[in-house]
């Protein structure tokens, strides 16, 4: 049976144009857009009218970077795939692209069936994956062309984590060649993993074992380097390269170098490099330990340059890395040791309205908000135009945004499944009011209203900023 909404009167915001009209949904889709108050507008009918004057009408965030339910240093994310996608709705995301793991010694098949075991009938929002390779070898590099026809199009690699994720140079180069034949994207977390163990390993024999050492032995450094070593190795197999989580401005710089020279080298940041700092690692009796990720938090003064970086386009998205982790019971296995805390922030609800408030301090213009949050990011993973704009077509994954809403975010508000917010008592101006998921209302003016299985698996293109 077909159902058709209308939203009217809402300045419809995209990555590339502004104008208050209204937005005709048939079936899940957006058919039109007609400036409001045109007679061709008003003569549309509706089993549903939505209100959105005083509002923006914004396309549906698109998080490309969470973690739900990932096993990691002996305990699990806090967040499953049905509570994450929740919040996520709850903050203005419809889209998020989680990562499946592949274990050493084991298959990616195996990997990406029990990630698709996880979020099957369990998502209030639609999802796609990416693959983590931790055991590049004949058979799996065989499996990502599989995958690739699969519209699993992306495979993250480590260049950390020593006997967990890490890979070496040469199984990164035999999967960058393999990428750069099958359109499949790499994924690089580029700190240099082999140094920062052994920095470890000084560290907790001399004592410092607080969390902000943890900052410190992950050094600026050893990211820089092992971007720049990136780079050059997906020059050298003909690849394109997304370094992920990019916190500090020399691997920032090695990134802008690379693009300068024409290269297909695009990289992410989040919002905690941008709105938190090593202060926040610093902070007294344990507290530091909810800040713990990695890459990880910077001196503020390397702020400026990743807000530089995301006006310019050198950094061209912003994703969550959304990893959360009780602070009772879970980031408290690293007392003693700051190895043991397990790496992860929660954000996935609070991306978009972080976002905007830097708008409104003017970092990034409306248009750039959007862009990052949701156009560019669906670019990069083959999911656009069905996500990311508001066009004839595109699926109807819309937000209407009250623009002048004052809220102060805080665990006592929020709907991620962890027992802290990395922004307590952080205002904000701007917050979501109702969101639609394939035209289908999921938070019904500041009310859940969606339900577990409603979000779809989603196969992706190969990526479209590459032509």
């Amino acid at each position: 049976m077909s159902s058709r909404t209308v939203i009217r009167g809402g300045l419809v915001v995209t990555a590339t144009d502004e104008l208050t009209a209204d937005v005709l949904i048939e079936d899940g889709r957006v058919v039109a857009l007609a400036a409001h108050g045109s007679a061709y507008a008003e003569g549309w009918t509706a089993d549903t009218v939505i209100d959105a004057t005083g509002h923006y009408v914004i396309p549906g965030g698109v998080d490309a970077h969470t973690h739900m339910e990932l096993p990691f240093g002996g305990t699990f994310a806090s967040d499953t795939f049905e509570t994450g996608t929740r919040a996520a709705a709850w903050g203005g995301t419809t889209t998020i692209v989680d990562f499946a793991v592949q274990s050493v010694g084991r298959s990616l098949r195996e990997g990406l069936d029990a990630w698709h075991a996880k979020a099957s009938g369990r998502c209030a929002i639609d999802y796609a994956f990416h693959m983590i390779l931790s055991d590049v070898n004949e058979s799996s590099l065989k499996e990502m062309d599989l995958l690739v026809s699969e519209g699993v199009t992306s495979f993250k690699l480590f260049m950390a984590y020593p006997g967990v994720f890490y890979s070496d140079d040469g199984q990164i180069l035999r999967a960058m060649q393999r990428s750069a034949g099958n359109g499949g994207l790499i994924m690089m977390h580029a700190e240099n993993g082999i140094a920062i163990d052994v920095l470890v390993e000084q560290a907790l024999a001399a004592g410092r074992t607080d969390p902000r050492h943890h900052g410190e032995v992950r050094k600026v450094l050893l990211e820089a380097e092992a971007t720049h070593r990136a780079v050059q190795l997906a020059r050298v197999a003909g690849a394109p390269l997304y370094v992920v989580h990019v916190s500090a401005r020399e691997a920032l710089a090695e990134l802008a170098a690379a693009r300068d020279q024409g290269l297909p080298v695009f990289g992410e940041t989040c919002p905690q490099y941008l709105f938190l700092s090593t202060d926040n690692l610093a902070e007294p009796d344990f507290e530091g330990a909810k800040y713990v990720c990695s890459t990880p938090l910077r001196p503020r003064d390397h702020q400026e340059a990743l807000w530089r970086g995301l006006r310019t386009d050198d950094l061209q998205v912003v994703s969550t890395d959304h990893c959360p982790f009780c602070f009772q019971g879970q980031k408290e296995l690293g007392r003693g040791d700051f190895s043991k805390i397990p790496n992860g922030l929660p954000g996935v609800e609070n991306r978009m309205d972080l976002l905007h408030q830097a708008v409104l301090d003017g970092h990034i213009t409306r248009r750039r908000w959007i862009e990052i949050a949701c156009a560019a990011p669906a670019r990069m993973f083959g999911l656009y135009p069905k996500k990311g704009t508001i066009a004839p077509g595109a699926d109807a994954d819309i937000v209407i945004y009250d623009p002048n809403a004052r809220h102060t975010l805080s665990v006592a508000t929020q709907h991620m499944n962890v027992d802290y917010s990395a922004y307590e008592g952080r205002s904000v101006t701007g917050q979501v009011v109702t969101v639609l998921s394939r035209g289908e209302t999921v938070i019904d003016r500041r009310r859940f209203t969606g339900r577990a299985g409603h979000g779809r698996f989603v196969p992706r293109e190969t990526c479209q900023h590459l032509t």
